[in-house]
């Protein structure tokens, strides 16, 4: 037996020092200390080896088998090593590296997470729901009647199973209050569609942020308050806001807000900004409804919603005159913004 593992010994590392490649190695390894392979075998022997022979045959073993594994390893580094060197040829390792660009966050990454973290300063909580959304949470229930112009399906992407695409995160408000009594204090950031001819300043997909705070004794105050903080620490503390009455059918009275923009070699202009308004109670109809309680009964609570475009936002804040540069990913745009 001693025989035998001298031979396998000598025959094995003659093997691996032969082969060329790592499929000779792993074919050398198997054969030799596989389960099948040729030590194993002789290794299997054992129990019939004399006792008093067991000690030094076991040194034998395991010397052989030391052996030949420290051979696969040297030779697998050896063909490794082969293959680098082989790969490396014709290149000049004293030339100067090549710098890599490192990415950044989008503007309208950069806006939206600047606007949710001033509104969770204030206690606003995050809110999402679906994208495809049924006429009810994004028009029956916000008061909007059927001959809107919203409803049409020249203004709207409508599928046809007759659910659509949300024109708004309003129905992010509407799903909130559906699952959640008063007092609810939301924002609602996300994509809405509308069927926009696409231009400097209009997308057929865009980013909105929408808030709603409902409760007892929520004013017009609050409301003013609120969106007055919001833009002073978006826009500067110096930043001019005015609010114009409009009309909404889901908030009564309804305000537009601008803001004063002075751009550089420009005359400062008023800029619109969002839309705002105290819900209609209408709305809190609609939403008892859905509930089959009086949780949002108009005698109890009152509250106040907004929305605004992201996209706006961040052309107001860098300066961006049309909106395509938004969507276009050209990164000599967005490394202005790194």
């Amino acid at each position: 037996m001693k025989d035998q593992i001298e031979t396998i010994q000598t025959e094995a590392l003659a093997r691996i020092e032969a082969a060329n490649d790592a499929r000779a190695i792993e074919d050398a390894r198997v054969a030799i200390l596989g389960k099948q392979g040729s030590l194993t075998k002789v290794s299997a022997g054992m129990r019939d080896v004399p006792k008093e022979d067991k000690a030094l045959v076991g040194q034998l073993l395991n010397a052989a088998r030391q052996a030949i594994t420290s051979a696969l390893d040297s030779k697998k580094t050896a063909l490794q090593d082969a293959q680098d060197a082989e790969a490396l040829k014709g290149i000049d390792p004293t030339l100067p590296g090549r710098s890599v660009h490192h990415g950044s966050l989008h503007p309208l990454t950069h806006i939206r997470h600047e606007a949710i973290s001033i509104l969770r300063r204030m206690g606003f909580a995050l809110a999402d729901g679906p994208e495809i959304e049924d006429e009810f949470h994004c028009f029956d229930a916000l008061n909007t009647p059927e001959d809107h112009p919203a409803r049409n399906e020249k203004d709207t992407f409508y599928f046809d199973s007759g659910k659509l695409l949300r024109t708004h995160t309003s129905s992010v408000q509407v799903r909130t209050m559906e699952g959640q009594a008063p007092p609810v204090r939301i924002i609602a950031p996300g994509s809405a569609y509308r069927r926009d001819e696409i231009d400097a300043t209009h997308l057929s997909v865009f980013n909105q942020l929408e808030g709603l705070y409902v409760d007892t004794d929520v004013s017009l105050g609050d409301l003013k308050g609120t969106l007055e903080y919001f833009l002073h620490e978006l826009f500067g503390p110096e930043t001019e806001v005015r609010f114009r009455p409009h009309f909404f059918p889901f908030t009564e009275p309804s305000f537009e807000i601008d803001v004063k923009l002075h751009a550089k070699g420009q005359a400062p202009k008023w800029i619109e900004v969002a839309g705002c308004g105290m819900v209609d109670p209408a709305v809190f109809d609609q939403i008892n409804g859905s509930r089959k309680d009086e949780a949002f009964s108009p005698d109890q609570v009152t509250g106040f919603a907004f929305g605004m475009g992201l996209d706006r936002l961040a052309m107001i804040r860098w300066g961006i005159r049309d909106i395509r540069l938004l969507i276009e990913n050209d990164s000599r745009f967005l490394r202005q913004f790194g």
